[in-house]
């Protein structure tokens, strides 16, 4: 059996009690080295075999699991954040179902996650936006023709880019379209690690902010209202709403 298990952003304790629970008790782990703190690997079992996919390919991958299926032994895959975004699990799904072996993704905390977090910011806000895009700058993969920064630019919604920092320059251009120069931006630098960093400003300063600050990977970048202070207060709580769970009084 071979589990996806979502490491989380970082810090270990944010792993699912799920995810912990099979990390600790796996005969093979693959992580992603680069991305994964090791942290989150501390009380394995001392003979389990553990090996970094940062230098391996998607085959030397495989094999991995292969010879461990073959073994009786399971696997954990030891994905960064949650593997749903950006995490690549689909080929490996793929190429495991041709080879008739099992397998299951246990959910993690995403990075986008914690770095609202650690702004203390809440992405949907009444009457500022109530959606949310995450998406990432075009690099060595490509982005959709119709999923381009400046098509999205246009909802002005909460925006989340992965993978982007290291072209904060050219990212803020292409928001510039459409979003106004005065929109409050953040960037979180390794949200959740003890070296978390957390840079902010409008898009008409948040390039000089990030230079500044030595910022060119492992952040996101985040854009939009939901970071200003106004906002309507929510009618969940409104003492005049009325909802399945409360009779709301007269104003």
């Amino acid at each position: 059996m071979v589990y996806f298990v979502g490491a989380g952003a970082g810090d270990p304790e944010l792993l699912t009690i799920k995810g912990k629970r099979l990390i600790d008790q796996a005969d093979v782990i693959i992580y992603a080295g680069s991305l994964v703190n090791p942290a989150v690997l501390q009380d394995v079992k001392p003979d389990c075999r553990i090996y970094d996919s940062a230098g391996m390919t998607l085959e030397e991958v495989l094999a991995v699991m292969e010879q461990a299926e073959q073994e009786g032994k399971t696997t954990v895959r030891v994905h960064t954040g949650d593997p749903s975004l950006y995490g690549a699990i689909r080929e490996q799904i793929d190429a495991l179902d041709e080879r008739g072996i099992s397998h299951a993704v246990v959910p993690g905390v995403s990075s986008f996650l914690a770095a609202a977090a650690a702004l203390e910011k809440e992405y949907t806000l009444p009457d500022v936006t109530q959606t949310v895009i995450l998406t990432r700058m075009e690099g060595r993969t490509a982005v959709p023709a119709a999923e381009q920064i400046e098509s999205l630019a246009k909802h002005q919604a909460t925006m989340i880019l992965f993978l982007s920092v290291g072209q904060i320059e050219e990212l803020v251009r292409r928001l510039c379209t459409s979003y106004p120069a005065d929109t409050p931006a953040a960037v979180v630098y390794k949200a959740s690690w003890p070296e978390q960093k957390i840079v902010t400003g409008t898009l008409e300063t948040i390039v000089e902010k990030v230079k500044a600050a030595g910022i060119t990977k492992t952040a996101l970048v985040a854009v939009g209202r939901f970071l200003g202070d106004a906002y309507t207060l929510s009618r969940l709580y409104d003492k005049t709403f009325t909802h399945g769970y409360r009779q709301g009084s007269e104003a």
